[in-house]
């Protein structure tokens, strides 16, 4: 049992605990969440002993083991697989001591022990963890300086799960982690047989391989039973009975003052009055809560172009000589919300760069709109900011004319408000740095926005506000990210990449989970045997997509609507025809715009028909 007895822990003079106390139970899983800079990870190294308390104390049983992944994974010779075998150290000095022990009796309590842990099922297991993480058998042979820093924190967080300490303290695991290893640690830490602790803004693994959520808020300690939901849930109710309280208490504290006020001079009064005051004194001050500023992001909204912005006719891209996806047939409209799906590996990033003209085709046709923005985010993209120079200097360069007031409203836009205009990059947090990326991607107002992990540095707050921006854009928006909750809320059609090709997925996000977990090699869901269950209560947030849907759908036949009656003003005007080549432009367009129509109608009426069933149910 993890027992953290009023704590108090300063940084410079700055409380970062005051008299914070929880007592976490053995085999627990939780979710540590908070704030920004409200000393999560702090916790973790005063939990390691990093640090040192100035108040209150940590307790674990004798001999518990505490274990946890590096800010940094070291490249080195040795090999994946062996890499993982070692991060269990008991195993690895057992082995070692029967090479060498002569005793009879200490041979025996030896191998005794090694039994007892499982030994010699070891390289098995690590395998079975690493291939969860997306190592195949070839790459577990391969030493780990043959892989980036990414794959290595991959290898580090593969050792720590291997060695299964009895306390885990794992801090933000899935900024390194795909859809598919995201999703194998969701299942693998719900079944973990001892203690975790996680800090996570991943809304699903928090909801899914977690039963409390132990939150920091005002330097004290929270713990709620359940996962994510209930806990936002919760909070939610008693922050609104907190400031319903605070309320009640200033209308009485008002009350009181206005008798003090008035008959304080009063002889006949005095003793009523001084004991109204004594009552004004007594009363503890209940503060209303304040709701943490919200973080917006403001896309700039493109003009329409007609539609397919883009289309691929027979195309194979790849690199060098080598194709990694093969003969595309694909097309994209301005109101498409597209999630790219597929095991790591398959292709998703290739093709977010040829869409997003990164990568050039190796055969075949590409057809884009005229007028044809792309604004593009990858994770690398964080990373080639220039640390030294401030996000007002990287603004600038984009927009030299502009007045200052118009780049820092810019910066404002994505949540980089004056101290953060003018303090240079390198200094930023990592989401900070992730929003001036999404600034720059989006500065141009781009048709088509390719996103590809742009989650990754965002507390669970700024990913929601992400997802409301994503659903105003007047753009398209191609998605890759191991954020289900995400693409929950923003995608409404999923391409599947797998085996050089690219293909529209027939299943929901559920089915793709289920795909995945499940291990199996076919591309399209089965379909149930058994009947559905009867239908649920959709939550706020699926809700919420269905209404965001339904306004997008019917922005849509009003903007095709608009388009076609210019269209047939157009194609009116006897004179077009006097130009063949005119004439017949005019009438693609005219075509291309009723397909849209069509299909534009038919999403919005199925839009409809979702959200009434859900409404309903």
């Amino acid at each position: 049992m993890l027992r953290i007895n009023d704590i108090s822990y300063s940084i410079q003079g700055r409380p970062l605990f005051e008299h914070a106390s929880a007592t976490i139970p053995d085999g627990h899983k939780v979710g540590l969440v908070g704030p920004n800079g409200a000393g999560k990870t702090t916790l973790f190294r005063l939990i390691r002993g990093e640090l040192s308390l100035d108040g209150g104390d940590i307790t674990l049983p004798s001999r518990a083991r505490i274990g946890g992944v590096a800010q940094e994974a070291q490249g080195t010779d040795r090999s994946v697989l062996d890499t993982v075998l070692a991060a269990d150290l008991e195993r690895a000095a057992l082995l070692a001591e029967s090479h060498t022990a002569t005793d009879p009796h200490r041979i025996a309590e030896v191998q005794t022990r090694l039994a007892d842990i499982d030994a010699w099922s070891a390289e098995a297991r690590a395998s079975s963890i690493l291939g969860g993480l997306g190592f195949s058998t070839e790459d577990q042979a391969r030493p780990t300086s043959d892989f980036s820093g990414g794959w290595r924190m991959r290898v580090a967080l593969a050792g720590v799960l291997f060695a299964q300490p009895d306390l885990l303290l794992l801090d933000e695991p899935t900024n390194y982690l795909d859809l598919e290893g995201a999703l194998w640690l969701e299942t693998y830490l719900a079944r973990y047989p001892h203690t975790v602790i996680i800090i996570s803004h991943d809304r699903d693994l928090l909801n899914r391989a977690v039963g409390h959520i132990l939150h920091v808020e005002d330097r004290r300690l929270t713990l709620y039973t359940g996962g994510y939901d209930d806990f936002a849930r919760m909070r939610a109710e008693k922050r609104a009975l907190l400031a319903s309280e605070a309320k009640k208490q200033a209308e009485r504290r008002a009350h009181l003052q206005s008798f003090v006020d008035r008959f304080r001079a009063k002889a006949t009064k005095a003793r009523q009055a001084q004991a109204r005051i004594k009552m004004l004194a007594k009363m503890e001050p209940i503060t209303a809560p304040q709701d943490a500023a919200k973080h917006r992001f403001s896309f700039p909204q493109p003009e329409q172009l007609s539609p397919p912005i883009l289309a691929l006719d027979g195309v194979s891209v790849g690199y060098g000589s080598r194709a990694v996806l093969h003969r595309l047939n694909l097309r994209i409209d301005q109101d498409d919300r597209i999630a790219l799906l597929g095991r790591n590996g398959q292709g998703k990033s290739t093709l977010s760069k040829l869409l997003a003209e990164r990568l050039a085709a190796m055969e075949g046709r590409i057809t884009r709109s005229g007028k044809l923005r792309v604004g593009y985010f990858a994770q690398h993209q964080v990373d080639e900011l220039h640390l030294n120079d401030t996000p007002l200097d990287h603004v600038r360069r984009l927009r030299p004319d502009e007045a200052p007031s118009r780049l820092r409203a810019r910066l404002a836009g994505f949540g980089l408000m004056e101290a953060q205009a003018e303090t240079k990059v390198g200094q930023l947090s990592g989401g900070q740095k992730a929003r001036l990326s999404l600034l720059i991607a989006t500065i141009d107002a781009p048709h088509l926005l390719v996103l590809d992990e742009p989650t990754n540095h965002l507390d669970i707050e700024s990913r929601e506000a992400l997802s409301e921006a994503l659903n105003d854009y007047t753009g398209a928006v191609v998605l890759v990210s191991h954020d289900m909750h995400l693409l929950g809320l923003v995608a409404d059609r999923l391409w599947l990449v797998n085996e050089g090709a690219v293909t529209a997925y027939e299943g929901d996000l559920d089915d793709y989970r289920r795909f995945l977990l499940a291990g199996d090699t076919a591309a399209r869901p089965e379909k149930p045997a058994a009947p559905k269950p009867a239908p649920r209560r959709p939550a706020r947030d699926e809700l919420l997509g269905l209404r965001a849907e339904v306004r997008r759908a019917e922005e849509r036949v009003q903007k095709l609507t608009g388009m076609l009656e210019k269209l047939d003003l157009k194609l009116a005007d006897p004179t077009i025809y006097q130009n063949p080549a005119e004439a017949e432009k005019w009438g693609r367009k005219h075509a291309e715009a009723v397909e849209a129509m069509s299909r534009a109608e038919s999403i919005w009426m199925n839009a409809l028909e979702n959200l009434e069933l859900a409404e309903q149910g």
